[in-house]
């Protein structure tokens, strides 16, 4: 009789927790920092399709304007991941700020020409070699942009202490090279286009296709201290990103990862509807770090031996 009424208890007590709503496991808060292009795109589409919230993470996306800010940012606890590019994130480190690196975003592609040199009408530069003695703006100093194309010239035989870079928001390229305050500008799309269109200048050469496949054009970083105390949230960005990287690669998902970009970077919809998507690479080695701290090293921006190994979170 005890057994027969303890067991009656027992279906009891199991069919009142069923009824129960189960416990939602609690979302980790994360502010992520980017800045207006498809490099981010994996970024954008594990938002809006679900692979966040789907890991238990609530990811809040700040425009960052300047991309060279998202380091410090990082350290003030102001964001808890961002997308600086390699050599800023590179430089931040050597400076002394303790990052790792989280997930990636875009690659460098042989395929994209979403970005060149572009020169003012009339300059006739048309080679690196006509580079020399001018002055030509880029978007940071020392950023993704000014770095490869150093290294542009340096493979085309071209010394680039003998170019007068100086520091020029995309915004301001049309007018600068339109006013003549410079002869040629190192543009994205889609200023780049705009630039062409309106006749002000004309693209010298998409100098980015002379890059290597497969490196980093963003990297998703953390400071370290967080990542040891969020271990589970980091692998479960990546691994959103992952996801996300696998949705973008499917053709018949084209608009909805347009409509992404386009939702996070207000590009018009003109734009949106030509412009080059940058392939997304979530997972990143030390051997895609390696690659751009050889390009700094031999540009004089590293000041220190960085032990890339150690600069990847697992």
């Amino acid at each position: 009789m005890i057994k027969r009424r303890t067991l009656l208890s027992a279906l009891a007590a199991a069919s009142a927790a069923a009824a129960l709503p189960a416990r939602a496991q609690p979302l980790t808060k994360i502010v992520f920092g980017y800045t207006a292009v498809t490099d981010f795109g994996s970024v954008f589409v594990a938002a809006d399709e679900g692979y966040f919230k789907k890991r238990s993470l609530e990811v809040e996306l700040k425009f960052i304007p300047l991309n060279s800010t998202i380091p410090a940012a990082l350290q003030s606890d102001s964001l808890q991941l961002g997308g600086p590019t390699p050599s800023v994130f590179l430089q931040a480190v050597d400076g002394g700020l303790d990052l790792v690196v989280v997930a990636g975003g875009g690659l460098t592609s042989k395929t994209i020409t979403g970005a060149g040199l572009v020169a003012r009408a009339g300059s006739g530069i048309k080679s690196a070699q006509d580079c020399v003695g001018k002055k030509i703006g880029v978007p940071g100093l020392g950023a993704f942009l000014h770095v490869t194309f150093r290294a542009w010239l340096k493979d085309s035989g071209v010394d680039h202490r003998k170019v007068n870079f100086v520091e020029a928001a995309f915004p301001q390229h049309a007018d600068l090279l339109r006013g003549g305050s410079v002869d040629a500008v190192v543009s994205t799309d889609p200023f780049m286009t705009r630039i062409t269109e309106s006749g002000a200048g004309y693209v010298a050469s998409y100098y980015s296709t002379f890059l290597p496949d497969n490196n980093q054009t963003i990297v998703h970083a953390a400071k370290r201290e967080w990542v040891a105390k969020n271990p589970g949230a980091a692998r479960a960005f990546r691994e959103a990103l992952v996801e996300a990287a696998a949705f973008m690669q499917q053709p018949r998902n084209d608009a909805r990862v347009r409509a992404s970009i386009g939702k996070y970077t207000r590009l018009p919809a003109d734009v949106l509807a030509k412009i080059q998507i940058s392939p997304p690479g979530p997972v990143v080695s030390g051997k895609q770090l390696a690659y751009w701290t050889g390009l700094m090293k031999e540009q004089g921006m590293l000041r220190t031996d960085i032990d890339v190994a150690k600069l990847v979170a697992q």
